[in-house]
């Protein structure tokens, strides 16, 4: 871990940030007392779950060929007849 005078760490910021990214910790002091510790961001992932891939399920599930054919006409009564759905003047 190395120290650096708060001047010298303005300077270097961005070298000082790299170093920081790849695993270094760095004290920033004033006047030879330490004030900050630039230290790496850890990415952390909540209660051990994997993080989800793409494609996690490809082969497990299909689709059907009529997956966006038009409804039957009973079921689009239904729709149209507000079984479904109750009618808007039933709302207070």
């Amino acid at each position: 871990m190395e120290t650096f005078n708060i001047r010298e760490a303005k300077k270097h910021s961005s070298k000082l940030a790299e170093g920081a990214a790849s695993g270094e910790e760095i004290d920033i002091a004033k006047a030879g007392k330490p004030m900050a510790k630039l230290v790496p961001i850890e990415a952390k992932v909540s209660d051990n779950r994997q993080p989800c891939k793409l494609g996690l399920f490809a082969g497990k599930y299909t689709i059907p060929d009529d997956f966006d054919a038009p409804l039957p006409d009973e079921v689009l009564a239904l729709f149209h007849e507000g079984a479904l759905f109750p009618d808007e003047s039933d709302k207070p």
